[in-house]
Order: structure tokens, then sequence, then C-alpha cells
């Protein structure tokens, strides 16, 4: 007897073939008013959504495998989530906490330290975005340091305004045409295992090359990179380079704005590599999709900048803060930690199979339910698949599936996933993904 997911599985495989006809019409009035770089990966357009998944304005059902960009490890529209915005915003919905400050960023403040790893006190700021956080955590450790220097990774993404553009490594669509881009960012290569294996030595002696220790104010990397394509650095790479960091006096930055948020299996990756960040940048899930983002620091470190040194207009929004504590509590109630390992292990497992299979999956890799594939077309080269990467996503998309590409070369297939999704959404979506990944694969 199939259970319902199935049959719903197979019913969204079957009627999903072309886009519905107002999806269509709301496409024409989108490319009258809308600017073209706004450009969805999806064609049809969303009416609601509930967990892992979305219907769309024609009553079509697509499974989502990219969590709004990493944005919903809570899921779409979780009722508890849904209930904190409602109930604050009934109460208040801004003040600007430079003028009158309100309970939920205390609140919010309070639970994130305590996840944040190692033992020195550590206390919170709030924004809107992921790169605004990675740039007040920039200006917060040149204030520390009295120096100028920032070192970022090859592969790295950390955000599109100007400093976080500058520091992101992907030319285009990010950076082209974009400059002139901010001083003093020196780029160092990202220990990659799969494509870039390198001791720490080895790593060392070719950043001072490029600039004298004594002068990085800051080093910020991403535990587990993402939009770079879900990359986990070499064994012992974040001890060392924690290390490297002390004995230069310089502060170390982990952007987590994807890979935290219980993403790994734990709230931070940091936790994952034992290694204790000076300072965190969170983001996306934070907050299930309302724009909110944060600087986790070490009291010491954070507390340097004076009064008004940071901040914004809109940074910390009541709303979104409530949203953020709602979303804590449904990660410790529903064990969404836990979950995310669960979901690791099956994807790891189909993935490992997939690579048995295909001689088009590379590369298997990951940490709890950050998970990915890297797709190449001859595995001694290891060139890389972008063609038929694109190939895989517009078939399943087809199908009801909406999968994620990642990658220098866009040939990554990551998964952002809902952690609240079930065990039969998931294989249904791998089910669709390994059939195009069959048909691609000839």
């Amino acid at each position: 007897m199939k259970s319902s997911l199935v049959q719903k599985g197979e019913a969204r495989r079957q009627t999903l073939k072309e886009l519905g006809p107002k999806s269509k019409a709301l496409s024409r009035r989108k490319e009258a008013v809308v600017a073209e770089a706004v450009s969805p990966l999806a064609p049809f357009f969303i009416a609601e959504s509930r967990g892992s998944t979305i219907q769309d304005v024609d009553g079509n059902e697509y499974l989502d495998f990219t969590g709004g960009w990493g944005c919903l490890n809570v899921g779409h529209n979780h009722p508890k989530v849904v209930q904190a915005i409602q109930q604050q915003a009934e109460r208040f919905i801004h003040t600007d906490c430079s003028v009158v400050m309100y309970e939920p960023y205390i609140e919010l403040a309070e639970r994130l330290t305590q996840y944040a790893p190692g033992n020195q006190p550590k206390k919170a700021a709030f924004f809107n975005s992921g790169a605004e956080a990675v740039e007040n955590s920039v200006k917060i450790a040149r204030y520390h340091t009295k120096r100028r220097a920032i070192i970022v990774f090859e592969g790295a993404f950390h955000g599109r305004t100007l400093l976080a553009m500058t520091m992101t490594h992907k030319a285009s669509p990010y950076k082209a045409h974009f400059g002139p881009f901010a001083p003093d960012v020196y780029r160092a290569p990202y220990p990659n295992p799969y494509r870039n294996p390198m001791s720490f030595v080895a790593w060392e002696k070719q950043l001072k090359s490029l600039v004298a220790p004594e002068e990085i104010a800051a080093v910020v990397i991403e535990p587990i990179q993402g939009e770079g394509g879900f990359v986990v650095p070499s064994e012992g790479f974040l001890a060392c380079l924690r290390k490297f960091c002390d004995d230069y006096g310089i502060v170390l930055v982990a952007d987590e704005v994807q890979s935290g948020i219980g993403r790994t299996g734990k709230f931070f990756a940091s936790e994952r590599f034992e290694m204790e960040p000076d300072l965190i940048c969170i983001g996306k899930s934070l907050a299930s999709g309302l724009p909110l983002s944060g600087v986790l620091g070490v009291a010491k470190v954070i507390d340097t900048v004076p009064d008004s040194g940071i901040g914004g207009t809109y940074v910390g929004n009541p709303v979104a803060c409530a949203a953020g504590v709602a979303v804590l509590d449904v990660i410790e109630e529903e064990d969404l930690l836990e979950r995310a390992e669960h979901l690791g292990s099956l994807l790891e497992e189909r993935f490992q199979e997939m690579q048995e299979q295909y001689d088009l999956v590379g590369d298997v890799r990951g940490v709890g339910a950050m998970q990915a594939i890297e797709l190449v077309k001859d595995r001694q080269t290891k060139e890389p698949a972008s063609e038929e990467t694109a190939q895989i996503i517009q078939g399943t998309l087809k199908q009801g599936v909406i999968f994620a590409k990642a990658g220098l070369y866009g040939n990554v297939i990551r998964m952002l996933i809902p952690l609240v999704m079930s065990d039969e959404e998931l294989n249904d979506g791998l089910d669709v993904l390994e059939g195009v990944l069959a048909k691609v694969s000839g």
C-alpha cells in the first residue's frame, strides 16, 4: 500500500508538464515592470507554501530542495513562526532599536549566545542581510585590531554590497563590471580536498607572500563553503587557522550565514571542527526568511566598537526578532539538529550510490544535511560538467522538484532542504533527481 506522500509524488510528476496560464500572465506582467536582473530560478509563481512544498498560482505542487536559498530550515510557513510574527505585529512593528529597545531583540541575543561555541562570554548585534553581517564583522575586526587587511578565500561568497562583493570570489554574475572594488582584501586558496588539497604549511607560505600577518585585521572564512560548492575544508585546517590567528592577533570570522542555524546537525558548522571563532555571521534561516542577520562575537572583541559605531534604521526589527525566537523554539522542540543528521545520512547514502552508478558524479561531500554532488565530464581531468548540471536542474523542475546549483563553474547540485522534510519527500525528490541524472548521463 503506497503512502499518501508517495502517491502525491507520483501525481506531481505526471501532471507537471507546462507552465500554467496564471503563471504565464504574471510572467508577462513581470517582464514589463521588473528589472531583468531579477531573474528567478523557477518560471512559475507561488500561491502558498507549507513545510517542504510550494503550490503555484495554477494549483501545481512542487517539492522545494532550495529552502528559499537556505532560509527555511524550519520549513515554509511554520505555524509557530507565523503566530509569533502575527502577535508581534499586533503589538508594534518598528521603533528603531537605537531609539527604543525591545525585549525580542534581547531574548534572541540571549538564546543565540548560548549556542555560540567556546567558553568565552559572547554578545550579539543584529542587522538585515548576510552581507550586512559580513561588512559589520569586518568593521568590528578593523576597529578591534586597528589594522586594515582582510583575508578571504577562493570560492567564497559573502554578499553583493561593495565590500562583501569584493570579498566574494565568483566574477559573473556577482562582480563583473561593478568595480572598482574595496581595497585591502586579499584572496587565499581554500583547501579543497577534491580540487586543491594542501597542507596548512603550504597555505601559510602562500598567504605570507600576499600580505604580512601583522597587518591582517581579520580572516573571514566559511567553515563549509556555500555558493562555492559546499566545500568541506581539509582535515585539521580550521584548527591550524585558529592557532595562526591567535599567534598574530588576527580576528577569526566564521561566515555561517548558510551553514548555521542547524543545517549541519550542529547549530553552527564551526562546532563540527571544534573551532571557536571570534565573530560569527548569521542570517538566512535565522528568522525563517524575514530580513534578519547578526554578528555573534566574543564580548571583548565586539565591545571595542564605541556607541553607535554599528547599526542601521531597520536592524534587528522586532517582528523579525520575534520570528527568530520562534525558529529557535521549533529547532529545539522538534529536534531539528538530530533531524539534520538523519537527513544527511540519507542524502549521503543516495549520493554515493549515484556516484557508483554514474560517471558524471565526480564527488560527494558535505556534513549533516548540507550535502552536495559535483558533476564532471571526466573523473580524471575533473572538467566541470556545467551544461549537464543546468540540464538536470531544468529537468527536475519540469517534474516538480526544485534543486539549486552552486560552485565557481555551476557544476554542483547542493541540498538546502527544509529540515522538516519527511523521508518520503526526500526520497521522492531524489528519485526525480536520479532519473534526470541517468537521462543526462546517457
